[in-house]
């Protein structure tokens, strides 16, 4: 199979998937790979603040999102011996503290509006295999698998939007750095008990985090941070003590836990990191959201950070096709507009990170009180 199109987006995810949508509607013509054959992949990431909010509605995207469900939260809480000790509430002039949108509501949204135009054109499936050179060593396109099937792209501009483990930045041989943060991740989902509200809560578990979100859909996602690199020794361990430790922070979830978390089987791990890359850019080729700065969990920056670099690309790549200037110097704008505030959430991870257990601290009384 050959195609040709402007743009050849690699990452079908939140990022990626609006980016195309953008350059669709923008009249450019544009492919999109993923390598899942399906939106409905099990993905973690999924809270929007109010960046990610405000982009959305800044392309009348918000209102189908929320047809499609999503879920306000009302309040983030620190919990402690059964008790809540610190609650925070939506800002002034706010809603919500964060929203829950399935990740399968969010592509289903932008790719059924991405379609509504003939220049866009979506590739489920498929893998990119190599990136496409010219004799000035100009990034022109690439190759990639459909199942058996050979799929050769030449576009002017390719975009990497793939995720932490890039491959367009690993063909692109665009460098980085990782950044670690002392500890994994792992991940369960229970049903919510009847009743739950939607809210963010978190514990201090031996010294370490536990949190609870809710989900849309009557879900909990429950994230344990563990020492990094210690789940292979703590698999070979009975499960049953660390449910104890849950429910004895939260007791409502007694049943649920019980019910559905049954052996460490039921965790899913997530290897911890961040990265920042030198450059984001190179001859006709751009890297964006975690492919250009891997976010760790922390505060659900990821992919409110990949919505805002697409909505700074869309415009970059514009005037770049319009310029006929697909330079390294062009393209990095999107790298001059972005950077600074990718990495300053990477700091704010960090820092929220090493005060986590500063919520769970009681001020002291005055004196003579």
């Amino acid at each position: 199979m050959k195609l040709e199109a402007d743009v050849c987006i690699v990452g079908g995810g939140p990022g990626g998937a609006l980016l195309g949508y953008l350059l669709a509607k923008k009249g450019i013509t544009t492919i999109v790979l993923e390598r899942h054959t399906g939106i409905d992949k099990e993905f973690r990431g999924e809270h929007l603040n109010q960046d990610g909010e405000r982009v959305l509605k800044k392309y009348n995207l918000y209102n189908k999102v929320q047809d499609a469900g999503l879920l306000l939260m009302e309040r983030i809480e620190y919990w402690q011996h059964g008790h809540v000790i610190k609650t925070v509430t939506p800002a002034a002039g706010e809603e919500h503290v964060g929203i829950h949108v399935p990740q399968k509501n969010l592509l289903s949204v932008l790719i059924r509006e991405s379609k509504t135009y003939q220049n866009y054109k979506l590739l489920m499936g498929t893998k990119v295999t190599e990136l496409s050179f010219n004799n000035n060593g100009d990034v022109t396109g690439l190759k990639a698998t459909k199942g058996d099937q050979e799929v050769t792209i030449k576009s002017k501009i390719v975009v990497g939007a793939d995720g932490r483990f890039s491959t367009v930045r690993r063909l692109a041989e665009i460098p980085f750095s990782t950044i670690k943060h002392g500890y994994d991740l792992l991940w369960a989902k229970i049903p919510s008990p009847e009743g739950w509200e939607p809210t963010i809560k978190n514990a201090l578990i031996g010294g370490k985090q536990l949190a609870l979100f809710t989900q849309q859909g009557g879900f909990i996602q429950i994230g344990w941070n563990i020492e990094e690199d210690s789940y292979p020794v703590l698999k070979k361990e009975s499960f049953a003590p660390f449910i104890e430790q849950v429910i004895e922070a939260f007791p409502e979830l007694t049943e649920t836990v019980h019910q559905h978390i049954q052996s460490w089987n039921d965790f899913i791990l997530l290897k911890v990191q961040s990265s920042q890359s030198p450059v984001w850019a190179k001859d006709g080729v751009v890297i964006m959201g975690d492919a250009a700065h891997t976010m760790s969990p922390t505060g659900a920056f990821g992919i409110n950070c990949a919505i805002l670099d697409a909505d700074a690309l869309a415009d970059i790549i514009e005037e770049a096709l319009d310029k006929n200037d697909r330079s390294a110097a062009q393209l990095r704008k999107l790298e001059d507009a972005r950077r600074a505030d990718a990495e300053k959430l990477q700091m704010q991870q960090l820092i929220k990170e090493r005060t986590y257990q500063d919520n769970f601290k009681i001020p002291a009384l005055p004196t003579g009180v």
